[in-house]
């Protein structure tokens, strides 16, 4: 591991932020155009309600495979800045604890998904006619979710160790996958929601089978060793620190979906949820080059905090917010500009049409200020630093988004949920903001 140690260490921050973020940009790229895409056939194939029953279904499948994204994450901060310490024997024992963990919980929750789906599907909002669509989507779709999880635990380790294209195959294959089995299972052999909850749950298999293999083929040093996967209490301790910001973050997500869904339902009815699932996907689409620089950051940070180069993290900060920045700027133009065009690749029914690029529009006004929150709360994980990158993880959605999302719409109606967004996104950078800049100031000089 010594060349991925040069590199990280010694290589210029601009040409390894580009190195690590062009790849993780094209696999959230490529994941998200899935998920677009898997929207659009739903959309256009079965019905307004299918998007809806999506929109309720994913977020749970996701809260489940967070165990999965909690431990990478969490474990991957461990390995970076083992790996700037000379520690290699400690990145194998990390990884392996990783693994148990992961393949543990995930199994568990994957059990408590099947024998109540119906109350936690009917708690995540399926209220009305979205309830049969979604059972239907779910009860297949949980079957792939271990994979998913490990999927995710694994996507982080690769980047940490320096193979960020590996990562992006990662996302890129079963992505792939999941596009051409939707138009097989919906399309050709009329399978409805039950063929695009198998085409789902097959490309999460698909992702983790990828990982699997190249833990074990000559890619890496870092390989899936079974005897470190007996757990070592301390390493466990150190991964849940960290990674309890990504699962309690993710879960703090999921409450506000619950909110958000229950929100939509009661002032605009099933035609709200299917709106905000096009937002949903046009964001998680739109922003996919900030997400890519952020996940490029934390292998770099992570390394150089290690190796105690405070004028190297100082810098990773800096161009991190630089780049992130001009590209959310970039976005925010697009956006404004062609919001029509973008909902009309969604679908074709007129109501939808003619209420969602107000939405869209609103939603993102914020988005130019987004990328100094993201930077900000990623270096604490990455620093190690668990409560700060928690509560800062949590500013947005927790601190502000859920109540917003409450609240406003009793005053404003649907639009107090689209506003909340914007309003969310500035209040939480402007504290980001003060608390990483002092940051800086005490412990980076």
């Amino acid at each position: 591991m010594n060349k991925i140690a040069n590199d990280l260490g010694t290589k210029s921050i601009s040409q390894l932020i580009l190195k690590q973020a062009i790849p993780a940009s094209i696999g959230i790229l490529v994941m998200s155009i899935n998920m677009i895409v898997d929207t659009i056939f739903v959309g256009r194939w079965i019905g307004v309600l299918a998007i809806a029953a999506i929109t309720v279904v994913l977020p749970i499948a996701f809260l489940i495979s967070s165990i999965g994204m909690g431990v990478g994450i969490g474990g991957s901060s461990i390995i970076s800045r083992a790996l700037g310490a000379n520690k290699e024997n400690k990145a194998f024992e990390v990884f392996g604890n990783q693994i148990s963990l992961t393949i543990v919980l995930s199994i568990l929750f994957v059990l408590v998904g099947t024998f109540f789906s119906t109350p936690i599907l009917q708690l995540f909002g399926a209220n009305g006619d979205i309830i049969t669509p979604a059972t239907e989507y779910f009860d297949v779709i949980v079957w792939g979710v271990p994979f998913l999880a490990f999927a995710m635990m694994g996507n982080p380790v690769i980047r940490a160790v320096g193979k960020p294209n590996y990562a992006m195959l990662t996302m890129l294959f079963p992505a792939i996958a999941n596009i051409f089995l939707d138009i097989v299972f919906i399309k050709f052999m009329d399978l409805g929601m039950f063929g695009a909850g198998l085409a789902t749950s097959i490309s999460y298999a698909v992702s983790g089978l990828f990982i699997l293999w190249f833990f074990i083929s000559k890619n890496t040093q870092l390989k899936i060793i079974p005897k470190y996967f007996k757990l070592n209490l301390s390493i466990v301790k150190d991964i849940v620190s960290l990674g309890g910001v990504t699962v309690v973050r993710q879960g703090t997500i999921s409450i506000l979906t619950i909110i958000l869904n229950f929100s939509l339902f009661k002032y605009g009815g099933e035609i709200s949820i299917a709106i905000y699932g096009i937002v949903n996907r046009v964001m998680l689409f739109a922003l996919f080059p900030v997400l890519g620089v952020t996940q490029g950051f934390l292998p770099i940070a992570g390394y150089n905090y290690g190796a105690n180069n405070t004028s190297r993290v100082k810098e990773t900060i800096k161009i991190s917010i630089l780049y992130g920045t001009g590209i959310a700027v970039l976005i925010f133009i697009m956006i404004m500009l062609f919001p029509n065009e973008l909902v009309g690749v969604f679908t074709k029914d007129e109501k939808l049409l003619s209420l969602t690029p107000n939405a869209l529009i609103i939603a993102f006004l914020a988005t130019p200020v987004i990328t100094t929150q993201l930077i900000g709360s990623a270096y604490f994980q990455a620093a190690g630093k668990a409560l700060p990158a928690l509560l800062l993880t949590l500013l947005k959605q927790g601190f502000f988004l859920i109540p917003l999302v409450y609240i406003l719409p009793k005053y404003y109606g649907v639009n107090g949920v689209w506003v909340s967004f914007p309003i969310a996104d500035v209040l939480s950078t402007a504290i980001t903001y003060t608390y990483l800049k002092r940051e800086v100031k005490l412990n980076l000089n």
